[in-house]
């Protein structure tokens, strides 16, 4: 078996059994999701595998030439490799209720429909083609600068990231950053770190917030914290497409 044929068992299950509900309050209350146990260590080693298989993606980007932070990131071309295939439209599912419940907190009119495949078609429809799914690969003294992954006009509100390498053990530092940017306010700031194979949800740009007079709308960045040894490999969940 080679690590482009991974051995998947249906992630639809894996994900069914996630308390959705209790997803749904922890990114109203918190701006994201408690890390989910998602992928087992092998199928983490697996993923970490394809990063050198070069026929897999359709572009590499050197965060330091373009002032991103430092580090690398490759995203994969069509077809996607089938876990990640498989995971994109199962996790999409269950995040479209979420997602539409967003847009209507922050008085927009724009909802998802209940099947990833009729979303991207929609992307698709609007020149938004390329695959944005990604892995990611940081050495010692790497980072990544707070950021939004937006691609286009049309973009989901929340995406996911999978931990693929173990904290302390294959890497130290690395901290998964979120940083909320309140109207009028000081920013407010997370730090993560989850295990090996956990996912954590958040928004893509924005998310709405319950204030004295209703919601308010609270811009998002997320980055990484400097790795100060070893190697850290991560999967980037995106559900949009790419102009």
């Amino acid at each position: 078996m080679t690590a482009k044929h991974i051995q998947f068992d249906d992630p639809a299950d894996r994900l069914a059994a996630i308390d959705w509900p209790q997803v749904s309050q922890e990114i109203a209350a918190l701006g994201h999701s408690e890390p989910l146990p998602l992928l087992t260590a092998a199928e983490c080693a697996a993923l970490r595998a394809l990063y050198d298989q070069d026929e897999l993606f359709r572009s590499t980007v050197d965060m330091a030439r373009f002032r991103f932070g430092q580090g690398q990131y490759r995203y994969f071309a069509y077809p996607l490799p089938p876990l990640v295939q498989a995971l994109r439209p199962a996790l999409y599912r269950h995040l479209a209720p979420i997602a539409n419940a967003m847009m209507a907190d922050m008085g927009r009119d724009v909802r998802y429909p209940p099947r990833h495949a009729d979303y991207l078609a929609a992307c698709h429809d609007a020149g938004q083609c390329r695959p944005t799914p990604l892995l990611l690969r940081y050495g010692p003294g790497d980072y990544n600068c707070l950021h939004q992954d937006l691609y286009g006009d049309l973009r989901f509100p929340l995406q996911a990231v999978i931990q693929l390498s173990c904290p302390q053990l294959d890497f130290s530092g690395g901290e998964f950053l979120l940083v909320e940017q309140r109207p009028r306010a000081q920013s407010i700031g997370h730090v993560l770190n989850p295990p090996q194979g956990a996912m954590v949800i958040f928004p893509v740009a924005e998310r709405p917030v319950a204030g004295k007079r209703g919601f308010y709308r609270c811009a998002m960045r997320h980055g990484v914290s400097r790795v100060t040894a070893g190697s850290r490999h991560t999967l980037g969940i995106i559900l949009h497409d790419a102009a």
